[in-house]
C-alpha cells in the first residue's frame, strides 16, 4: 500500500507540474502587446524621424518614448547634402555620426534620408565659378562624390537610403530641378548606381509625398519600370504619409501600395503625420518651399482638441493602420515623422505658428488613447 500511494503521489506531482507549465504557456501566448514595435513585431519595423535636438538628447523623455515604442530611426534633416557639405569638399559629419552612432548603439534599423533631393542641396553643387550652370559631367562627379563619400561612410550601419527625393510632380511629369534641367532623367540612375557602388548591400528606396495622386503614381511606376529595364538596383518606395482628415482617401493610397508592390519592390509608408488643421487648400502635398500668410481661421485648436476632432483624428489613424496590417506582406516600415506633437513640422507649415496634433504622442510625450487601440488593432492580424 505504501509503495501504491507513493506511485499515486508522485503521478500527481507531474500532473500538477504539467497543468503549471501548460497555464504558464496558455498566459505567455495571450499576453498582449504593450507597445508599438511589439504589436507590429514580425509585420513591419515602426519608426520614427530624429530632429537635431532628439540627436543632442536634449529631450530625454522623448528619447524614452522612442526606445519603448520605435525600432527604426530616419533623420529628419542632419543627413541632407545641404547639411553634410555646404561648401565642395568640406564634410561635416558631426550631427550625421551622432545620430548614426546612437542608432548603431541602441540596436535601432537605421534609414538615411536623403541623398539626392532638389530642395535642401547647396546652390555650389550645380554652379561653376561665375554662377553658371555646370556641364552634365560636373554634375555626375559631384554625385558620385557625394554619394560614395556619404554612403561609404556610414556602409554596413545604414540598413537604407532615400536616394532621391520628390523628383516626380503630382501630374507624373519630371520635376523641373537643377538635377532635371543638367542631366535630364539620367541623374536618377546614375544616383541609384553610384549608392550601390559605395554599399551593395544597403537598400535603395525612391521617396515622394502625394503618393496615392494617380497621375503621381502612374509617373513613379513609370519611372522605377524604366530604371529597372536598365538594371538598376531599386529596393523600395517609400509613399510620404503627410495626410489630412479629408485627403487622401483610403481606397486610392490602398491602389498605389498594391501598384509599387507589383513592382516587385518592397514600400514604405514614411513621414506619417495626421493633420488636424484646416488646410488653405485641398491636399497641398508637403512642397517645403509653400508658406500661406498666418490667419486665424486656420489656426482654431490653439488650447486643444474637441472632443469631435479627436475622435476623428483617432477613426482616421485606426482606418490608416488597418490599410497597413492588411498589407503588412508589401509593407517593410512605417514611420512617425516625429517623436511627439511639438516636435511636428506641421506646427509652422505651411502656414507658420500653428499649434497642430499630428502623432501618436502629445506634447508632454504621453500616449493618445490611439495608440492602444493600434496595438489592439494589431493584435488581430
Amino acid at each position: 500500500m505504501t509503495r501504491i500511494k507513493s506511485n499515486t503521489l508522485i503521478v500527481l506531482a507531474v500532473f500538477l507540474v504539467g497543468l503549471i507549465g501548460i497555464s504558464c504557456i496558455v498566459k505567455t501566448e495571450i499576453e498582449p502587446a504593450k507597445t508599438l514595435k511589439d504589436a507590429f513585431e514580425g509585420k513591419f519595423y515602426i519608426g520614427a524621424a530624429l530632429s537635431a535636438n532628439h540627436i543632442n538628447n536634449h529631450s530625454q523623455a522623448s528619447m524614452g518614448v522612442l526606445k519603448e515604442h520605435f525600432n527604426s530611426i530616419v533623420a529628419e534633416n542632419v543627413m541632407k547634402s545641404g547639411m553634410i557639405q555646404l561648401r565642395e569638399g568640406e564634410f561635416n559629419f558631426d550631427m550625421a555620426d551622432k545620430f548614426i552612432n546612437y542608432g548603431v548603439e541602441n540596436d535601432f534599423h537605421i534609414v538615411g534620408h536623403t541623398l539626392i533631393w532638389h530642395s535642401q542641396a547647396p546652390r555650389w553643387f550645380f554652379t561653376d565659378s561665375e554662377g553658371k550652370d555646370v556641364s552634365p559631367e560636373v554634375l555626375t562627379e559631384r554625385m558620385k562624390n557625394h554619394i560614395h563619400t556619404v554612403v561609404g561612410r556610414y556602409k554596413g550601419k545604414v540598413k537604407g537610403w532615400d536616394v532621391v527625393n520628390e523628383a516626380i510632380l503630382d501630374d507624373g511629369s519630371w520635376r523641373n530641378s537643377k538635377f532635371y534641367q543638367i542631366l535630364g532623367e539620367d541623374f536618377m540612375k546614375l544616383a541609384f548606381r553610384f549608392a550601390h557602388e559605395a554599399d551593395p548591400e544597403a537598400e535603395l528606396y525612391y521617396n515622394d509625398f502625394s503618393m496615392a495622386n494617380p497621375g503621381k503614381r502612374e509617373g513613379v511606376v513609370k519611372m522605377v519600370k524604366n530604371l529597372q529595364e536598365q538594371g538598376v538596383k531599386i529596393h523600395g518606395i517609400g509613399m510620404q504619409g503627410h495626410i489630412g482628415l479629408e485627403y487622401p482617401t483610403i481606397e486610392e493610397f490602398e491602389k498605389s501600395i498594391l501598384a509599387f508592390s507589383s513592382l516587385g519592390v518592397t514600400v514604405m509608408v514614411t513621414e506619417l503625420d495626421l493633420s488636424v488643421l484646416p488646410s488653405p487648400r485641398r491636399d497641398m502635398g508637403a512642397d517645403i518651399a509653400t508658406n500661406v500668410e498666418y490667419q486665424q481661421r486656420l489656426n482654431p485648436y490653439t488650447e486643444g482638441l474637441p472632443d469631435d476632432v479627436q475622435q476623428k483624428f483617432d477613426e482616421r489613424y485606426l482606418d490608416f493602420f488597418k490599410l497597413f496590417l492588411k498589407h503588412h506582406d508589401k509593407i517593410s516600415r512605417v514611420t512617425l515623422w516625429g517623436i511627439n506633437d511639438g516636435d511636428s513640422w506641421k506646427n509652422g507649415w505651411p502656414v507658420r505658428g500653428r499649434t497642430d496634433y499630428p502623432l501618436l504622442f502629445n506634447r508632454d510625450n504621453t500616449a493618445k488613447s490611439v495608440v492602444n487601440e493600434i496595438i489592439q488593432l494589431a493584435a488581430q492580424y
